[in-house]
């Protein structure tokens, strides 16, 4: 198995990426995200620009939904985890039970078991503490390409194959 990480900067980009993925025929089981639960902040900035409450927040079900495969899924797959040093973030797929094993630990540390550098692990972790989205998926080695294209084509950055052949 490899694993393949991304960052991204927004949900909807996030979202597309997710879709894609889906497309080419990637499992929920191997797709998994890591967010800031910012839900309060962004409802505040979507109140003061008119917009919905809630629908830009990686916690607003109904996108990840429809992204991760439909609510049984997403309800069985999503987790909010109190992180030290980072604080409340939602995490949906394979990759929230491993966070929630994995808090004292942070994000890195979590990372770590699937074969992410620590270094490489704490770098990925601060880029979620200023906002960025985690896209991790989990993979067979004949489709870590194909998962790094998808997520590079959605606008991904910082990508990433660890694991199998590619350390």
């Amino acid at each position: 198995m490899s694993t393949v990480i991304g960052v991204f900067r927004d949900v909807k980009t996030a979202e597309e990426a997710v879709r894609a993925l889906r497309n080419k025929g990637f499992k929920d089981n191997e797709i998994s995200i890591v967010a800031k639960d910012d839900q309060n902040k962004t409802r505040k900035r979507d109140m003061e620009v008119g917009g919905e409450m809630g629908t830009n927040t990686i916690s607003d079900g109904t996108a990840w939904g429809g992204a991760l495969g439909g609510v049984a899924g997403l309800l069985a797959g999503v987790g909010a985890l109190a992180i030290p040093g980072i604080g409340p973030i939602v995490a949906a797929g394979p990759l929230a039970g491993v966070l929630s094993g994995a808090v004292t630990g942070g994000v890195a540390g979590g990372l770590i078991d699937l074969g992410i550098p620590e270094e490489r692990g704490r770098q990925y972790e601060q880029e979620l503490k200023k906002g960025g989205i985690l896209a991790v998926i989990e993979t067979s080695e004949d489709k870590v390409n194909d998962a790094s294209s998808i997520l590079r084509q959605n606008g991904a950055k910082d990508v990433e194959a660890h694991g199998g052949e590619n350390n």
